[in-house]
């Protein structure tokens, strides 16, 4: 039902957009074909808008090589080691290696998204928050806050898995005002 009423926006911004710079004809033509394509939409791939579960094989597939070059990156700008990479994605240290140098040709799986997606997330809500190299340190420095136990956010992350993830990804969002 989300889905439906965003695709209704979504056909009432091209609308607006295709009365300023199409004929009258072309305009209807194009209507019709939006309108079919909306009526058209498989129903089970449809969702509560922003809700991504990454259980679509189609969808893994999709997102895999973008998922993966970006946790190359923030690993890297974290200063992590293969091990800690290895283990916040989820996978082996041998297949960490495969990826970081762009050898690697499989498909991430629902866990291994979901991982990639909290660690995206908190990348991006680190450098929202800090403006200076802290959001980079941060992760490696050892932190009293409620849900880190005395430890490093990435060793927290480690230890706790997706949840303690998620969880961090949120307490960043609620420190700068995200939530």
């Amino acid at each position: 039902m989300f889905a439906r009423a965003s695709a209704c926006s979504a056909a009432r911004a091209i609308t607006a957009l295709l009365i300023e710079i199409a004929s009258r004809d072309d305009y209807k033509r194009i209507r019709r074909r939006v309108m079919q394509n909306m009526l058209s939409l498989d129903r089970s791939s449809v969702g509560p808008v922003g809700l991504q579960t990454f259980a679509a094989e189609e969808d893994r597939r999709r997102l895999t090589g973008a998922a993966t070059k970006a946790v190359v990156r923030l690993m890297r700008a974290w200063g992590a080691t293969n091990a800690e990479a290895a283990s916040l994605l989820g996978v082996s240290e041998s297949t960490w290696d495969r990826v970081k140098a762009g050898r690697w040709d499989g498909v991430l799986s629902q866990d291994q998204l979901t991982r990639a997606s909290a660690l995206i997330g908190l990348f991006k809500g680190l450098h929202l928050l800090f403006a200076d190299s802290m959001a980079d340190r941060w992760p490696q420095l050892v932190n009293r806050g409620p849900v880190f136990d005395r430890k490093s956010p990435m060793d927290a992350m480690i230890e706790g898995g997706i949840p303690r993830m998620l969880e961090i990804r949120q307490y960043i969002d609620a420190l700068r005002g995200g939530l």
